[in-house]
């Protein structure tokens, strides 16, 4: 009677493992994200403090490419600060998907802790 308890208990234990190591490697890759994108914002950050700094007809070389165009400070000026903004948005998007993927790993432990438990109480009886 007790073999059939336990591997059910073993089944849902190896699933619960899986998950969570899923989920381990979902959080380190949003980790990454976050810290790459932190560091599109700082450097569009930087350079836009130093653009500014610069005299207002001064014009300048976009690189596209192999190529690079001629560009005047104010365009320049408003790709930095778009180049900003959509870091930002995608921070906030990455720390959202975050929470949700650790409330959903807490919520599975406590679904497959409360089974665990049930099938291990069942057998006690």
């Amino acid at each position: 009677m007790a073999a059939p308890v336990d591997l059910e208990l073993k089944k849902a234990f190896t699933e619960l493992q899986a998950k969570v190591i899923d989920t381990q490697q979902k959080v380190k890759l949003a980790d990454i994200q976050i810290e790459q994108l932190n560091r599109t914002k700082k450097h569009a950050h930087l350079t836009d403090t130093e653009i500014m700094t610069l005299v207002d007809e001064t014009h300048m070389y976009e690189g596209v490419g192999r190529m690079f165009i001629l560009q005047s400070k104010e365009a320049i000026h408003n790709q930095l600060l778009e180049k900003q903004k959509i870091a930002e948005e995608k921070i906030k998007e990455l720390e959202v998907s975050f929470k949700q993927m650790i409330s959903e790993i807490k919520l599975k432990m406590r679904d497959k802790e409360h089974s665990a438990f049930n099938l291990y109480g069942s057998e006690k009886q």
